[in-house]
């Protein structure tokens, strides 16, 4: 089996771009990661997004840096192979926009 090919992290235009298309994501002072708190009405639907994400992170072999308490949901996306933010950290981050209220 081949080996997967180590992604790409985006600087300069391409990660502005990128940042555009998402809703509330915050960049890291260091521009390596992106943060956004994510808050539901109860522990069960925060734990059922967390759910529903960890079956589509798992498939796309890109699994996210998450804290949860009780209702809320913090989560960081950063690619470790890449030094930095990715493609795929975008993907997800989109992903995880689609299904939270």
């Amino acid at each position: 089996m081949p080996a997967k090919p180590k992604p790409t992290k985006l600087t300069g235009a391409a990660r502005t771009k990128a940042l555009k298309k998402l809703d509330g994501w915050v960049l890291s002072d260091e521009g390596d990661a992106i943060f956004k708190s994510y808050k539901f009405g109860d522990f069960i639907e925060a734990f059922g997004f967390m759910t529903s994400i960890a079956i589509i992170a798992q498939a796309m072999d890109h699994h996210p840096e998450w804290f949860n308490v009780y209702n809320k949901v913090d989560v960081k996306l950063t690619t470790h192979d890449a030094g930095g933010l990715t493609a795929n950290d975008i993907a997800l981050a989109g992903e995880m926009d689609a299904r939270a209220p």
